[in-house]
């Protein structure tokens, strides 16, 4: 008896990633004869390469920087600064302006859910750093990274009232940052507020807000003070902690 011709539905597998996901999708070919046994069609092809891996919480904490790295008198914060709740607790009209005071006063610039984090005082001038490595998605940090690079423009000047300290006049600039990462965006923010009676000045806090991409993973470093803000601490924690969160990525490749 004749042998039956057999014909087979190939299915060819499309693996598709977005913002470091990655998702497999079915793709429907045509009806076609078995193909014989010298064709190479038919035959599976490599597996593509799967999804960069979250930081692990210890390799989220190795690229954390230091007092060391910053020099001068830095070192473990004593707590949240006064004029954390004083100043950046405010309102204002505008609600990409507001959205930036939320996330100034939250230090959740990247979201609520870093991976690591380290609080730093300077004790000569009290200044405060924070720096934290994220878990957010690529795409999060992208579409962050380009709504801060609107903001001098959306948010150049405004006011903002708090509870605490009156009216503050708000000041958004672009802040260049070094070269560092696949992408980046700096900030400086200043909120000036009425004159004081009993000094005769008005209080001046200086904000300096920078997010740094890396492949996938990504930082983000606020440094504000009331006095001289020194900024060389905001350069050297963009620096070392690009770095350093590419160092650690080597590393786990290197023992995989």
């Amino acid at each position: 008896m004749p042998r039956p011709r057999v014909r087979v539905l190939l299915v060819s597998v499309v693996l598709v990633g977005v913002a470091g996901c990655s998702g497999a999708y079915l793709e429907m070919g045509q009806e076609r004869d078995t193909p014989s046994a010298g064709s190479t069609a038919g035959k599976s092809s490599a597996p593509a390469p799967s999804a960069v891996p979250a930081l692990t919480p210890a390799q989220a904490q190795a690229a954390l920087v230091t007092p060391a790295d910053l020099g001068g008198n830095w070192g473990p914060t004593r707590g949240a600064a006064v004029w954390r709740d004083a100043l950046l607790k405010a309102g204002t009209a505008d609600r990409d302006c507001q959205r930036l005071l939320d996330v100034l006063y939250a230090d959740e610039v990247l979201g609520p859910d870093a991976r690591a984090l380290v609080g730093l005082d300077d004790f000569d001038t009290e200044a405060q750093l924070r720096y934290q490595v994220t878990a957010a998605p690529r795409a999060d940090v992208d579409r962050t990274l380009a709504w801060l690079r609107s903001l001098p423009q959306k948010c150049a000047r405004f006011t903002a009232t708090t509870v605490r300290a009156g009216v503050q006049n708000v000041q958004v600039l672009d802040y260049s940052l070094p070269p560092v990462g696949d992408d980046r965006q700096g900030l400086r923010v200043s909120l000036t507020g009425p004159v004081s009676e009993d000094t005769g000045e008005a209080t001046v806090l200086t904000l300096d807000l920078a997010v740094v991409r890396v492949g996938d993973d990504a930082f983000a470093v606020s440094n504000g003070s009331l006095g001289n803000l020194p900024t060389d601490a905001t350069l050297t924690a963009v620096q070392v902690g690009a770095q350093r969160l590419a160092d650690v990525r080597r590393q786990a490749r290197v023992l995989v």
